[in-house]
Parts: C-alpha cells; structure tokens; sequence
C-alpha cells in the first residue's frame, strides 16, 4: 500500500484543500475588486474628438467620483454645466480659480500666472507646429471655477467659447461629477500624468485606484483558474500506462496455470 494517502481521482488531500483554497480566494479578490471598482469608478463614452490624441472618439472611459474640490490642474474631467449643453463632457482642467491664464508665449505655450506650461499630449497643427491654442486670449479664473480645454485645440469648443459668458468661460468646481484615471476601450489603460502642471502650486492629482483593482482582478483570475486546473492535471499525470495493471502475473496473460490447456485436464507427463 503506497504511503501517500489519495483521494478520487488521484489528487492528494493536501492539493485538494489547498486548491479549493486558491479557487476561494480567487473569487475574493476578483468579486471584491469588481464591487469596489463599481463604487468608485463610473464609465462614461467619449462622444466626439475634442481630446484627441488622449482619447479617441467612442473611447470608453473610467472616471473616479470625486467632489469638484479635489480637481486640480492636469486632470481630466467629465463634468454637466447647463451653459454647455447639460450634458456629461470631458474635458482637461488648464487653470483654477485665481489664476491668470492665456495664450500664447512666444513659443506657442500656455502661461498660467506667467508661467510657461508644457503640454506633450498636444498634436501638430497647420505646419507642424505645436501651438496651446490658435487664437489668443486671456483670462482669469473666478474663485471656486475651472477654466477648461479640450487636447485637441484645434476643433475643441472649450472654455474659449465662452469667454464673453460669466466667469469668463470658465465653470463652478459643483459641476464635476468625475475624473478620468484610465481608458478602458480600446484597452490604453491608465492616463500619463499632466507633468506640465506639477510645478505650480498645488501640484497635481495622484492616480486613483485603477491599477490596485486592474492587480487585483487579474490575480482572482490566475488563482482561479490554478485551482479548477488541479484536478484535471492530476489525475492526467498520475494516469496509469495500459496494460500495467496489478492484476497480470509473469509468464500468462490470462491468469492460466502452466500445463493446463484451455478447457481441458491436466498435462501428465510422459
């Protein structure tokens, strides 16, 4: 009798226990992750082109709740204004309130509050030049609002739109309702950080939790499929050859004695 005890099918206890384990805690960290995610987290579709080369047109993104006095510059966000349409749009977060910004340096840079804002997610235009904006302007941000472009300077209908309007085209920090963390289709992932930003007071916003979710959710997955996959690889490598069975003896194939012929007597020797 062989001295490891087995259960059916071959799998040891220990692996048993062990996989039912990985399969639990599995589906732990994928459902916890995935409840936690619909918490904080609210998808919305990007409508039209406006923050390209970011976020192409019909990309679906990620947004985390948070209340409109968490925005800083930099972030990206979807945000509801009556003055804008009423509907969610998204947008990125150039100046807030006591800011003086405008456009353009001799560089063709944004300034904000004299200072000069380096903006890599920006395309090429006519010629190839990279330019903040292609018309200048220039305002200040009252306290509490948001002054907002879209990346796409070129056919975005932002804040400079509504620069005669009240608040000089900018919008009350109420009417963020999220901001953007990650693309979720196509698949891009987390959105670099507006590094341009980093340098004035205030800084920039940290990333929220996408990528502990994303570990989290990817991780359940691998565990649950090593558990479930146990059994069937166990048995599969502890499947016995054929024809090595215990049953057989040495020297038959059907358990005969020797000397005796199949349905008949004894051979006597003569």
């Amino acid at each position: 009798m062989s001295g490891n005890t087995r259960v059916k099918g071959g799998r040891g206890r220990l692996g048993s226990m062990l996989s039912g384990l990985a399969v639990a805690l599995g589906s732990a960290l994928f459902l916890g992750a995935f409840i936690w995610g619909a918490v904080v987290y609210q998808p919305y579709t990007v409508p039209t082109d406006s923050m390209t080369p970011t976020i192409a047109v019909g990309s679906r993104v990620l947004a985390e709740r948070i209340d409109g006095d968490e925005v800083r510059r930099g972030d990206i966000v979807v945000f509801t204004d009556p003055l804008w349409g009423g509907s969610p749009m998204v947008k990125r977060v150039v100046a807030v309130g006591g800011d003086t910004i405008a456009c353009c340096d001799a560089d063709g840079r944004l300034t904000v509050n004299g200072k000069a804002v380096h903006e890599p997610y920006l395309r090429p235009g006519i010629g190839g030049r990279i330019v903040a904006s292609g018309q200048d302007f220039s305002a200040t941000v009252p306290e509490g609002n948001l002054f907002l472009l879209g990346d796409d300077r070129h056919t975005s209908l932002d804040s400079r739109s509504h620069l005669d309007e009240a608040g000089q085209g900018s919008v009350p920090r109420s009417t963020v309702i999220g901001r953007v963390d990650a693309v979720a289709w196509p698949a891009n992932g987390l959105l670099e950080p507006a590094t341009g930003f980093a340098a004035l007071p205030g800084g920039i916003s940290r990333p929220g939790p996408f990528t502990a979710l994303f570990t989290a959710i990817v991780a359940g997955c691998v565990l649950i499929l090593a558990g479930a996959a146990y059994g069937p690889v166990a048995r599969l490598l502890t499947r016995r050859p054929a024809g090595t069975g215990t049953g057989a003896r040495a020297g038959g194939s059907s358990g005969e004695r020797p000397g005796v012929r199949p349905g008949g007597r004894e051979k006597v020797g003569t």
